[in-house]
């Protein structure tokens, strides 16, 4: 592996000479160009639409045109271009994808699409699977790096992703095709005017896929179409109602771990996974006043099925979400103004094997914040929840930042997150009703230049996140505790102590007229720190400590052709608590053209995995190998 301070000083050389190319002259401020302005806006900090630079935390945002230029259907490729976040994964795509960021559990980022929130609340760790989330109707990713309870509630204890589906003006189309028999098409189409704004989108995809087991030898493939859409209708001045909708289904060819031997191998086993999710509301801003209502939902239904005992699934989960929310902004005049939101929300889950059970919660927040125009802001505000199962948690948080002058900011965080216990760790087989939720406090202390959707840009991050009353799964094999009553396999507990720290490092610079480079690094080291466990002092499972994304891109001065490369480099990290099952660290070149032949048409291409490295990110599954795509692409 490469030896990683290396891409440390690149960094600050490359970055070091382009101080003030972009700042003001006379203030300091950052200049925005039109094209990076939409990407100058956040909702992932204070809960609203606001200003990048009116909050301290560490926020980054991926906007359409990186995601088209990475190009294909795999978010992950995209996500990984951002310090801080790694990828364990089960198979190909559309398999089991757990984001993790600075070192949490993939089931503690909250995740948001169009708002709603779109986390399987009958899965045991009750997290999102980013597997079933492709990029083509992706407009905009926004990504919060720490714990913020506080604005989000429950879940918010690594961070919040919250994606925005594609809104345009016209219509535009995609399609390509590559290894393993694999085909992308998706299209979207939207109307805007003063009466509003309307847009859909929809896609397709189909693969035949690899082995999910790395010893196999049978494909497993995924297919999976989805439609959505969101549309904004002003019926007076400073008041709209809002409306958004998604659909996908997908199935998805696995492995198991069949009779007599009960090892990982291929098996004819497949999955069928339906997700939609909604919300309708309101939004208004008028005298220094804004409020957005909103009523959402969303439904995750799975079906596992084994030909070998016949057509009826083997095991069905279902789980329901529904959110009653009202978020707002007032002004207080100063540069002063208060936040605030309250929200109630109610889950319900059953399986195979579990009866439907539900759960709710009421909660509310309020924040003071300051932005005086000076280059000074602050946040500071606090949370109160009543669940219906184990009762009440309180969350703070605060952050705050300044301008150093010449393009420089300061800033810094700190926040608590907590996690409610999932129906499943409640109320299944191995369930303890007894729970409490998990909790953390995250300390962030950062220094930018600019912003990452900017031609020159340098963010570096210290943050420390402590979790505690992590749950777990304990084991009752000959156990005479009481929590083990009636509970001869297993079950959950509030056992679990943990910390992750470490560095992270964004950069970009353009070296030459055309040529464009850019770097996201982060150093995570982790730790399990649970009293009387015998992994005590270990690394968490599949946590790397060390991740980095290389990208550089070269365009012809007319900018019609563009050539583009990403190189991944990860650290060796462990699939177990034990740290005895290693998962040795890789290396993965992507390349990356496509040329403009006309105004309105693209043609594109990508070689994923050149060097067609064999790597594992969760030990007895495979990962793609070396594949070849092409697609057009279309616009009007």
């Amino acid at each position: 592996m490469p030896r990683y301070p290396l891409f440390l000083t690149a960094t600050f050389l490359f970055a070091a000479p382009a101080i003030a190319q972009q700042a003001a002259p006379e203030t300091g401020e950052i200049v925005l160009t039109p094209q990076s302005r939409e990407s100058y806006i956040t909702v992932v900090a204070n809960g609203l639409d606001e200003r990048l630079d009116t909050t301290g935390q560490p926020v980054s945002i991926i906007d359409h045109d990186e995601i088209e230029d990475v190009q294909g259907a795999d978010v992950t490729r995209v996500l990984q271009r951002v310090p801080g976040i790694t990828i364990s994964r089960n198979g190909g795509i559309g398999s089991f994808t757990g984001v993790r960021i600075r070192g949490a559990e993939a089931e503690q980022l909250l995740v948001l699409i169009d708002g709603v929130r779109v986390a399987d609340v009958a899965s045991p760790g009750g997290g999102f699977d980013s597997g079933n989330l492709l990029t083509g109707s992706i407009g905009k990713m926004e990504l919060l790096r720490g714990s913020n309870s506080t604005v989000w509630g429950s879940q918010a204890i690594g961070g919040v992703l919250a994606v925005t589906t594609i809104a345009r003006s016209g219509v535009a189309a995609s399609a390509e095709y590559g290894a393993r028999g694999t085909l992308y098409a998706h299209a979207d189409a939207g109307v805007s005017g003063d009466a509003g704004q309307i847009s859909l989108t929809t896609g397709y995809y189909d693969s035949d896929g690899f082995s999910a087991a790395a010893v196999g030898t049978e494909n497993d493939g995924f297919r999976q179409w989805h439609l959505g859409g969101r549309g904004r209708l002003n019926v007076a001045d400073g008041f709209s109602l809002v409306a958004s909708a998604r659909y996908a289904d997908g199935r998805l060819e696995i492995d198991g771990f069949p009779a007599p031997d009960y090892v990982f191998v291929d098996t004819a086993e497949f999955q069928d996974t339906r997700e939609i999710s909604g919300a309708g509301g309101f939004s208004y801003l008028a005298g220094g006043i804004e409020l957005q209502g909103t009523y959402s939902r969303s439904n995750v239904r799975r079906d596992s099925f084994d030909p070998q005992f016949g057509s009826a699934p083997t095991f069905a989960t279902r789980g329901n979400n529904q959110r009653a929310e009202l978020r707002g902004k007032s002004a207080l005049g100063s540069g002063m103004a208060v936040r605030f939101g309250s929200e109630y929300e109610w889950s319900n889950f059953s399986t195979t094997y579990d009866a439907r059970r539900n759960a709710s919660a009421a909660g509310g927040y309020a924040q003071l914040g300051y932005d005086g125009g000076n280059g000074l802001v602050f946040n500071a505000g606090a949370r109160a929840v009543d669940h219906s199962r184990f009762g009440s948690a309180v969350t703070f948080g605060g952050d705050a930042a300044i301008v150093l002058g010449d393009g420089w900011r300061m800033r810094a965080s700190i926040g608590e997150g907590f996690k409610a216990p999932t129906l499943y760790q409640l109320f299944s087989d191995y369930g303890n009703r007894m729970l409490q939720p998990e909790r953390s406090t995250s300390f962030d202390l950062g220094l930018d230049y600019g912003d990452r959707n900017l031609d020159t840009f340098l963010a570096v991050s210290l943050f420390r996140r402590d979790s505690e009353n992590l749950i777990d799964f304990i084991s009752c094999f000959g156990a005479a505790a009481v929590i083990c009553t009636d509970r001869p396999f297993g079950t959950y507990d509030n056992v679990g102590l943990a910390r992750a720290q470490g560095l992270e490092v964004e950069a970009g610079h353009g070296l030459g007229e055309n040529i464009d480079a850019r770097i996201a690094y982060a150093l995570v080291d982790t730790e399990n720190r649970t009293s009387g466990s015998a992994n005590k002092g270990n690394e968490l499972a599949r946590r790397p400590r060390h991740a980095a994304t290389v990208s550089a891109d070269w365009q012809t001065p007319d900018s019609r052709l563009e050539l583009g490369a990403d190189v991944r480099l990860v650290s060796r990290s462990f699939d177990n608590a034990a740290n005895s099952v290693r998962l040795d660290g890789f290396t993965t070149v992507d390349l990356r053209a496509q040329w403009q032949a006309t105004r309105n048409f693209v043609l594109f291409g990508r070689i994923e995995n050149v060097t067609d490295e064999t790597y594992q990110t969760a030990a007895g599954y495979g990962a793609a190998g070396r594949g070849i795509f092409a697609g057009v692409r279309a616009a009007m």
